[in-house]
């Protein structure tokens, strides 16, 4: 069924977004592989990126044709909105019939005003009104929660058309975008449940498809001494691989049951805190842990054995794996972090020595194996400093069921620079409802949202300490 103008302009302005971002991501690639090529010395690009070039030129005027027609079509359709404007203005025009004309109640000044957003930090400052109409239009399709609903994607589509065509391009996780003050508002608590995610180098996702694809050189050219005047100088090919990466999507979800909806009170700080820290929670556990690809996959290992573990004896393994990120990135990175559970953090803090590092970090008091942040709590940034100057994150996701006594955990060394993730940062969250459960009168909440990471752009960059000696710690 064909919708109002407002509809049609709306899905134009969209379109027109739409093309404006895709000249963007042309030139912003273009960029990249250009600067790619500048950072590896070569003059010439590869006949793969010149082909890629040619083709990203060509989208990019492209988009440019499609920016101009799409234009043309969004100005017939605001001058047909602005006619229909004017006869609806026309027909609501009733005339006095005294011959008397009446004088305007208002001065005759131009006003500008600005139509309130559905869900405001003013009008529902914890979600609850959003949640309980993502649930009656599911469960007991209210019509005025579905038009709530509706106006609220619209604006979405309006203030941020390029992740709203993200958001819809998966069929299988279409669903409606969480408030963006809602995110800001939950997002010191969930933060507190990703505390690796937030050292690591974020970028934007891209807007379309399920993979990132960055190039990583696997053969460097070489230089040598010339053997004599006129004598052949050093050549090696170059070559690199197309490292692929794909988006995957994090999600929780939470059953809420009919009397919740019907009666509830307080309900959105529990359903919207619980969605949130799932979601985030599975994002963090998944940079570390998953297989193939997580921290502790692709970390180069440290063997830390010893059935009397002391702190004393750690600190040198942490140097180790120091030292082989600086000597696996040189100058593309240094280590910045040192990120462990909390339980090895305390008892690294317990441990008691009468001899210190022959050097310390600028800042790092004399005689000591270190310096804690007394502000930082779990999750609230970087909870110390060790004498190298590694800064410390404690996160929980690491495993503590680790090795043969399935009693062990691991620290891990790592560049932040090298840790890249890829998230949607504007509206990071979707929520949609799912089938209800008849039986025990709920309704299924899923909350969503899209992410890509590698740590695999230089081998050995990411080192990591693990063995007996990081077994369940004693106090």
């Amino acid at each position: 069924m064909p919708g109002t103008i407002d509809d049609l302009v709306a899905a134009i302005e969209v379109e027109l977004e739409a093309a404006k971002k895709r000249g963007k991501k042309a030139n912003a690639e273009v960029k990249l592989i250009l600067d790619t090529a500048q950072q590896d010395g070569r003059s010439n690009l590869t006949p793969e990126e010149d082909d890629r070039v040619a083709e990203l030129f060509a989208a990019r005027d492209q988009s440019k044709r499609d920016i101009e027609g799409i234009a043309i079509k969004l100005d017939n359709a605001n001058k047909i909105k602005y006619e229909e404007e004017e006869r609806t203005a026309e027909q609501r025009n009733v005339k006095p019939t005294s011959t008397e004309q009446r004088k305007p109640a208002y001065d005759k000044v131009a006003r500008v005003t600005h139509e309130e957003r559905t869900y405001t930090r003013e009008n529902d400052p914890h979600g609850k009104q959003f949640l309980m109409d993502v649930s009656r239009q599911f469960l007991l399709s209210d019509v005025e929660a579905q038009g709530r609903l509706a106006r609220h994607m619209h604006e979405e589509r309006v203030e941020r058309a390029a992740f709203m065509q993200r958001a819809t391009n998966t069929g299988a996780f279409t669903g409606l975008v969480v408030p963006q003050y809602l995110t800001d508002l939950y997002a010191p608590a969930t933060a507190a449940l990703r505390p690796f995610a937030d050292i690591c180098n974020r970028h934007a996702l891209p807007e379309s498809g399920m993979s990132v694809n960055i190039s990583r050189i696997t053969t460097a050219s070489s230089a040598a001494l010339q053997a004599s005047e006129n004598g052949a100088v050093s050549e090696t090919d170059m070559d690199d691989t197309l490292l692929t990466i794909p988006v995957q999507t994090a999600a929780g979800q939470q059953t809420v049951s009919r009397q919740a909806i019907d009666r509830g009170q307080g309900i959105e700080d529990v359903t919207m805190q619980d969605l949130f820290n799932r979601v985030h929670t599975v994002l963090d556990n998944t940079l570390i842990n998953q297989a193939s690809t997580g921290l502790s996959a692709v970390a180069q290992a440290n063997a830390y054995t010893d059935a009397s573990p002391s702190g004393a004896e750690l600190y040198p393994k942490i140097l180790s794996a120091a030292a082989g990120v600086e000597a696996a990135m040189l100058a593309m990175g240094r280590p910045t972090h040192a990120v462990m559970h909390s339980r090895r953090w305390y008892w690294l803090s317990s441990q008691m020595s009468s001899t210190w590092p022959m050097i310390n970090w600028t800042g790092i008091p004399a005689q000591s194996a270190g310096q804690a942040n007394s502000s930082s709590s779990y999750g609230s940034g970087v909870r110390g400093v060790l004498p190298c100057g590694l800064e410390v994150i404690v996160d929980n996701n690491i495993g503590t069921g680790l090795g043969a006594g399935t009693n062990e955990d691991e620290v891990f060394v790592v560049p932040s620079s090298e840790c890249h993730l890829w998230e949607d940062q504007e509206a990071p969250l979707m929520i949609r409802a799912e089938q209800t459960k008849a039986a025990s009168l709920g309704v299924l909440l899923v909350a969503y949202k899209y992410f890509a990471y590698t740590f695999g752009r230089y081998s050995n960059g990411m080192q990591k300490i693990g063995g007996t000696g990081l077994v369940t710690p004693t106090f």
